[in-house]
């Protein structure tokens, strides 16, 4: 990369067009399980532009879509993601009632976006159609800028790696998240990287370790006593309810907690991961049959897993802590398990330095390993590190990013792209003018 590329390609880099295009898709609503007109509007958007997008999905309504630009020689392939859907409130008001307050479930920025006072607002934008706008813009500018690629660069927009996780009785595909997002694209999207980088805000730092994490179901059963018959102990927590239990089990599985994630600290060259633990949800009883009580309840446990870690140490330090509380029965079960991954060192170095040189050329400073939360929290490099697809994620501020941010990132993206592919053939040529194309057969 040169300071008369780095010039160029910012000349082409439009940042009205930026904003423009960030708040258009970020205002598609696009929650978990509804992606299918944003990836519309990104597939027609790559379609104007020349990227030759295609569509691969699991299911029809929730797509992955592919662009592509360059491969016109030899250079090393490139892939960029982002995800298609934004943590919001579900679209079940039964559910979100025992989840959020009114005025939470109120809030515009969980669907809408908006510039204020010089800054983008709204969770789509900050994660992730804001980094997806960045890299789409940065590849029409290398466009643009008449820069064509040697090796292939992949864009891709994909469904689901907000979630939703198939549990219980919310099973099946229309249930299923990161499976039929980067999973899928990776398996069946016709693409080979020798790189890729999950766009997405980490106020312009760089890691390549990721985080993974497992939910355990922690069953407590006791006895369902009628009521009007119930002679209740004077200690709640000789209660025959299971329901009564909850306050020595939760001590318990707190204490567990404390130490796992003091234990499960993990600091890399590629980023440092700082697990973490919580209660997710609590189920028991049925509310519309209440006069006995319930024989079950049970506890969702989030747990954050470091790149280094199974679901199977979580999995014993549970079940040591359970021993130690005074219940009729317990069982655990791991009802979700996804590891994290990390990058080899030495293989992702060159992506690593294309990003560094990029990031010097624009921000006039070195790069810098991102805080330890962009790396305790699962991202979708962890897919194509999982594969042995040397991957980072990388991308603007998290929040409240300026257009110019935004553009500065947009810029970093497309000397990366030029820098890990090289530069190709330029963009364009006489196109065929029938099947016999453009000189005459005869």
């Amino acid at each position: 990369m040169t300071e008369a590329e780095r010039d160029a390609i910012a000349a082409a880099i439009d940042t009205d067009e930026l904003v423009n295009l960030a708040l258009t898709l970020g205002n598609i609503r696009s929650r978990s399980q509804e992606e299918a007109e944003a990836a519309q509007f990104v597939f027609d958007w790559m379609q104007t532009e020349g990227f030759r997008p295609r569509k691969v999905g699991a299911t029809p309504e929730r797509p992955n879509i592919i662009g592509e630009y360059g491969g016109g020689a030899k250079g090393a392939n490139l892939l960029f993601t982002a995800h298609l859907d934004t943590e919001s409130p579900s679209g079940l008001p039964h559910q979100n009632a025992f989840r959020y307050k009114p005025e939470t479930l109120a809030d515009p920025e969980w669907t809408q976006c908006w510039l204020e006072d010089g800054a983008l607002r709204g969770y789509p934008i900050s994660n992730d159609r804001g980094p997806m706008s960045c890299f789409l813009i940065a590849a029409k500018a290398l466009k643009k800028a008449g820069i064509g690629l040697a090796g292939k660069c992949w864009l891709t927009a994909c469904p689901g790696e907000i979630g939703p996780e198939p549990i219980e009785e919310y099973a099946g595909i229309g249930w299923n998240g990161k499976d039929i997002g980067a999973h899928y694209l990776f398996h069946h999207g016709g693409v080979a990287p020798d790189y890729a980088i999950a766009a997405e805000g980490t106020d312009f730092g760089l890691n390549w370790a990721g985080s993974g994490y497992a939910l355990f179901r922690v069953r407590i059963y006791g006895k369902g006593v009628f009521t009007p018959i119930l002679d209740a102990p004077a200690d709640p927590h000789r209660h025959p309810n299971p329901i009564y239990r909850l306050g020595p089990v939760i001590a318990a599985l707190h204490g567990w907690s404390q130490t796992f994630e003091r234990e499960s600290i993990l600091e890399t060259p590629g980023g440092t991961v700082i697990p973490k633990v919580q209660i997710a949800s609590v189920r028991g009883g049925i509310p519309f049959d209440f006069g006995a009580g319930t024989e079950v309840c049970a506890l969702y446990i989030d747990v954050t897993l470091n790149p280094r870690q199974t679901a199977a140490e979580a999995y014993h330090g549970i079940m040591e802590a359970m021993r130690g509380v005074d219940v009729e029965s317990f069982d655990v079960e791991a009802v979700v398990v996804r590891h994290g991954f990390e990058a080899d060192s030495t293989r992702v170095a060159p992506l690593a330095g294309a990003v560094d040189a990029a990031t010097r050329l624009v921000r006039g400073a070195p790069l810098e390993v991102s805080h330890p939360v962009y790396s305790s929290m699962w991202r979708d490099h962890n897919v194509f590190n999982m594969h042995r697809v040397p991957a980072v994620t990388t991308g603007m501020p998290r929040w409240r990013p300026t257009p110019a941010a935004m553009r500065d990132s947009a810029l970093i993206y497309a000397l990366t792209m030029l820098s890990v592919c090289g530069r190709g053939p330029a963009p364009g040529g006489p196109a065929a003018s029938s099947v016999y194309g453009t000189d005459t057969p005869f």
